[in-house]
């Protein structure tokens, strides 16, 4: 059997429930594709990307209903080292990539306040105008369920606010088109496991700014072991998180702030 044939065996078998199961909920939980959408699935070169495209390949094939997918790698200057990697792992999955070029990182070495920051809008900018070229109508993203915890609490360390990484975007600057996360529901864990499984190697962040970094200091990184310590005495920490942000109880908050206006508890008090 061909190695990418393992490897969707893989994903609909042996991660069924871990991987398929919770990419599928998530796809028909949120309503996030829809018959005859057209996805531009963006492949960064790391493990959750590429997942999501098979997933997405999948999907394709055994879904109930018609749609296309593109599959896109926006090279913002990644090293040769690298690129070759990305071309070599889409070979190795059957993955049918596009890649275009940017000079991202190196507009962004150049910055000394909040590189990343900038780097991320840049790339979101590059892809929306991306799609919008190839008359796809959603962005198809690879974030995954710990980064949807580790963003909520960010939010509430860093940010002073209660807020997170949503399923489902509509974009404020190009009409029509949304911006997707497949892989809402399926813990990093398990995308690591598959990789080791199928003794895949892909890539990092691999920018210029983080290699030269000192990758420690990182908020994100910071979060991201105290869950785990956190997790060593409630394992189900992570997923208390997640629905709390389900289940928010409007009577028992200071205030809140629905389409850019803000409430206080104050404000119907008297009527209680």
């Amino acid at each position: 059997m061909e190695k990418y044939k393992e490897i969707e065996r893989s994903i609909i078998k042996k991660y069924r429930k871990d991987i398929w199961a919770k990419f599928v909920k998530a796809v028909s939980e949120y309503k996030l594709i829809e018959e005859n959408d057209k996805l531009m699935v963006c492949i960064s070169g790391g493990k959750d990307s590429f997942l999501l495209a098979k997933c997405i390949q999948e999907l394709i094939r055994h879904g109930k209903f018609p749609f296309e997918a593109k599959y896109v790698v926006m090279d913002p200057g990644y090293n040769k080292i690298n690129r070759e990697l990305i071309e070599k792992n889409a070979k190795i999955l059957n993955l049918d990539i596009s890649i275009f070029d940017s000079d991202i990182f190196n507009v962004v070495n150049n910055v000394t306040k909040s590189p990343c920051y900038l780097c991320a809008r840049m790339r979101r900018g590059s892809l929306y105008s991306k799609a919008m070229e190839l008359g796809c109508n959603k962005i198809v993203l690879g974030h995954h369920f710990d980064d949807v915890i580790e963003t909520t609490l960010l939010s509430m360390f860093y940010g002073s606010e209660i807020k997170t990484m949503m399923p489902k975007l509509h974009s404020d600057n190009f009409k029509g088109l949304e911006l997707i996360r497949p892989l809402y529901l399926v813990k990093e864990e398990s995308i690591i496991s598959w990789v080791k499984y199928n003794k895949l190697k892909f890539i990092d962040c691999a920018c210029h700014f983080t290699e030269k970094a000192n990758i420690d200091s990182s908020k994100r990184l910071e979060i991201k072991k105290l869950i785990k310590k956190l997790k060593n005495k409630n394992n189900n920490i992570d997923y208390n998180i997640f629905k709390s942000l389900d289940n928010i109880n409007l009577d028992c908050v200071l205030g809140y702030t629905r389409n850019k206006e803000k409430y206080s508890f104050l404000d119907n008090y008297q009527e209680k």
